[in-house]
């Protein structure tokens, strides 16, 4: 599916509709960032596929009076103003951007940090992508990405379409080599899009998180989000019901009381611009 098509859709609108569930389950993989431009001393930020805005908020007040040069930038309209709405709200002066990272113009060499958490793996052309978001940074200037891992390290994220396939016979596929969840999985294709892509000092390091999720919001997470969120919407009430009953009983391996826990198993990506003009993809 088209990327602008699938999160200007039922998906960006199911991760709207969760953002705060979501906020808190990923808060981990946020603080990994945000840490990252404290470390730099970055004055300038941009979140790629900042979604609703959560992470660009977050590095905007740790950079206090600086926050005005944080940009988010993502290609779904309708979290780009859920982003700004958040922005309004907390009272943060955060620039969110309408657009495609892989194509937007960005001002030459105008961050000095370059973030994502779980952004950066639907572009269509990677090294395309990474390019031009390293001519928008500044010499030197910091990347730092968080992408999933490998389908088999990461169980828990496939439970639901696993269960449900059976009884949904038109349930999106994931395929690894196309844009997606686990489209960064592979850490030599990783280092080799940021390498073609002109990207200094490329380096990965698994990170392996305890997430927990409400008991009483798993319902809600596997029939919104995911492969089996973009058609379940369109079941008919009884095919509903069944997938509903059996793909939470699949999960029970996972529900610890009032709680729901699993491990995420995913790269920390981290790189440089570099000091010297280069010509690349």
């Amino acid at each position: 599916m088209n990327q602008t098509a699938r999160w200007s859709g039922t998906a960006g609108q199911a991760w709207i509709d969760a953002q705060a569930m979501l906020d808190e389950l990923f808060q981990p993989f946020e603080d990994l960032l945000v840490d990252e431009v404290a470390a730099v001393g970055a004055g300038s930020v941009l979140d790629v596929g900042c979604g609703t805005g959560s992470t660009t908020v977050a590095v905007a007040r740790r950079l206090g009076g600086g926050g005005a040069g944080c940009v988010g930038v993502d290609i779904a309209e309708p979290m780009v103003a859920a982003a700004r709405a958040r922005a309004e709200r907390a009272g943060v002066p955060v620039a969110f951007v309408h657009a495609d990272a892989q194509e937007h113009g960005f001002a030459p060499a105008g961050f000095d940090a370059v973030i994502s958490r779980f952004g950066v793996m639907f572009f269509a052309d990677p090294v395309r992508a990474f390019a031009n978001l390293r001519r928008a940074a500044t010499p030197g200037a910091a990347l730092r990405a968080v992408v999933w891992r490998g389908v088999a390290e990461n169980p828990f994220m496939t439970t639901a379409e696993r269960a449900a396939a059976p009884l949904v016979p038109d349930l999106p596929v994931r395929r690894p080599d196309e844009p997606g969840q686990f489209a960064f999985a592979d850490p030599e294709r990783v280092r080799d899009i940021l390498a073609r892509a002109g990207w200094d000092g490329v380096d990965l390091r698994p990170v392996d998180v305890a997430c927990v999720l409400p008991e009483h919001d798993l319902v809600r997470y596997f029939t919104r989000l995911g492969p089996l969120g973009m058609v379940l919407g369109g079941a008919d009430e009884q095919t509903r019901a069944r997938v509903v009953d059996t793909v939470r009983a699949a999960f029970d391996p996972y529900v610890h009381g009032d709680e729901v826990r699993f491990t995420a198993a995913c790269w920390q990506v981290d790189a440089a611009a570099p000091n010297g003009t280069r010509e690349t993809a």
